[in-house]
């Protein structure tokens, strides 16, 4: 509680410390800032208006048609700025501000300098008349420059130098206080990620899921704020002092278009995040209910990873235009004819693209109805294998020869899942024709039970086996069939092991497994009886 007073009580005192005037510049090196200031881009000659300015704060404005606007503008910034620089380096201690009437209008001076000529556009822009609009102008400068002369004062200097070291001591406690803040999170959410006993390895991992990407947003989190603790006080500190307050100006002008993409850049990141843990968080809760219980947890798992992984690209897409139409808003583009473009070339798309529309539909109806998901093993259009990769538009399958096969989901048709649910180990056994069958049908049993209460294979097989009897007369002799069920994918290796154990077994009771054999029958006794 301490800590979290502590850093409200140093934001506050920033805060309070932020109440500066609005700072732009007095700088020649930015010529963007005498650009004028009006909405109106109609016409050259259209009057508008733009700011004088001196130590970043703004004086007063000038007025003139947009074509000679900025001209003008730079010319009275460049004569203030000289002339300006002469009295702060004189000892005077008020400026020699005056106007003179030549040609029938008010003419500027600053200590005898030039400075600008009032015109009627000026007037107007201040509802008055023009002798009046001088005055204003007059006793503006002549104010703002015996303020800018006193913030450079050794008395003034200093005591903005102790209000610097105050923000920045504050600007300290406060990153402290977050970093501290943030470590104990740390903490405390490595302690709460250990699973409880109770638990299912799907829950566990899918809250180890949700719990990284809440760790992700909130570490992005705890890193803007820190940028923004650091930032907002080296900015309020630039604005202390007349000789570095140009550099806010500099600031604002180069960093607003980059700040402005990395914040809708960052909260995109993290808003995505989000929708990633509440999409675990929704998963989590699916699994915990009753709703798919009879799956087995393998099973179950590969079906929340591929609803998970679909979701979360469906989710990214969305996310990710909903940022490309923010940023484009916050540039200052009008999106509306944008949308109308982007909507008339997505008709013109669909028109052309009937193809990943049917496999984007077909893709969808196979993850809804579980025909099967990722880490399966299934067989179709003449290709089997393991599924590496499945999404709305295509499923890639590698096969036993590690070759990658990619099939649009509009092409499957029939698919053959061999590890939905569960598996069976289909073997077929041969034995030699002069072998007591019933003593072989006994053994062959007798190795199924034997392995099935073997406690290394009892959770892969998931029913006693089954010996089904004679199946064929075959070119290698009898063929006895036996049945397995496996949990999904546990089928091959039950069959090596029941083979291996079936062999020494056979070995031991005199059993051969024969080879192929043919009987040749000769029916002409001459030809036979003359060799």
């Amino acid at each position: 509680m301490r800590f979290r007073f502590l850093a409200v009580a140093s934001s506050i005192a920033v805060v309070t410390f932020c109440t500066v005037p609005k700072a732009t510049g007095q700088i020649n090196l930015l010529p963007n800032l005498l650009t004028p200031t009006s909405p109106n881009n109609d016409s050259e000659n259209r009057v508008v208006n733009g700011w004088v300015y001196l130590d970043g704060r703004r004086l007063f404005q000038l007025a003139a048609a947009r074509a000679n606007l900025a001209e003008r503008l730079e010319n009275v910034q460049q004569n203030l700025n000289e002339a300006s620089r002469g009295y702060f380096e004189s000892s005077a201690t008020e400026p020699k501000v005056e106007f003179r009437v030549l040609n029938g209008l008010p003419v500027i001076y600053l200590n005898n300098r030039y400075l600008m000529t009032v015109t009627s556009n000026d007037a107007e822009l201040l509802q008055v008349d023009v002798k009046t609009a001088a005055n204003q102008i007059t006793q503006i400068l002549r104010d703002d420059l015996i303020r800018a002369k006193q913030e450079r004062s050794r008395d003034f200097l200093i005591h903005q130098g102790f209000i610097a070291l105050g923000i920045g001591a504050s600007v300290i406690i406060v990153s402290w206080g977050i970093h501290s803040w943030q470590c104990r999170l740390k903490r405390k959410a490595l302690h709460s990620t250990i699973p409880a006993p109770t638990e299912t390895p799907i829950s566990t991992q899918l809250k180890q899921k949700q719990h990284q990407n809440l760790q992700e947003v909130r570490r992005r989190l705890f890193q803007l704020t820190q940028t923004g603790v650091w930032g907002s006080g080296t900015f309020v500190i630039l604005g202390l002092f007349p000789y570095t307050r140009m550099l806010q100006v500099v600031i604002l002008r180069v960093a607003q278009i980059p700040l402005t993409l990395g914040i809708v850049a960052l909260g995109t990141y993290v808003v995505i995040r989000l929708s990633y843990a509440l999409i675990d968080r929704f998963t989590s809760a699916i699994v915990s209910s009753t709703l798919l219980s009879p799956e087995t947890p393998e099973r179950l798992q590969l079906r929340i990873s591929t609803i998970s992984g679909v979701a979360k690209s469906i989710i990214t897409i969305v996310w990710i235009g909903v940022g490309i139409l923010l940023t484009l808003i916050s540039l200052g583009i009008d999106i509306v004819p944008l949308l109308a473009g982007v909507s008339l070339v997505g008709v013109a798309v669909s028109l052309a693209s009937q193809n990943l529309i049917k496999d984007a539909i077909n893709g969808f109806l196979i993850i809804l109805e579980d025909q099967y998901a990722l880490g399966d093993v299934i067989a179709l259009n003449n290709v089997s294998g393991f599924v590496e990769t499945l999404n709305l538009r295509i499923t890639q399958v590698r096969d036993s020869e590690g070759r990658l096969i990619t099939i649009p989901n509009g092409e499957i048709k029939i698919v053959a899942n061999l590890s939905s649910r569960w598996s069976r180990a289909d073997l077929s056994v041969p034995v030699a024709y002069n072998t007591d069958i019933s003593q072989a049908l006994k053994l062959i049993e007798t190795v199924a039970v034997d392995m099935d209460l073997d406690p290394a294979w009892q959770a892969q097989i998931l029913e006693t086996p089954k010996v089904l009897g004679v199946e064929n007369f075959g070119e290698r002799g009898l063929i006895i069939r036996v049945w397995i069920k496996t949990q999904p994918l546990k089928q091959w290796d039950v069959a090596r092991e029941f083979r291996r154990r079936l062999k020494i077994a056979f070995d031991k009771a005199g059993i051969s497994i024969p080879i192929p054999q043919q009987a040749i029958w000769i029916n002409d006794g001459q030809t036979l009886n003359s060799k």
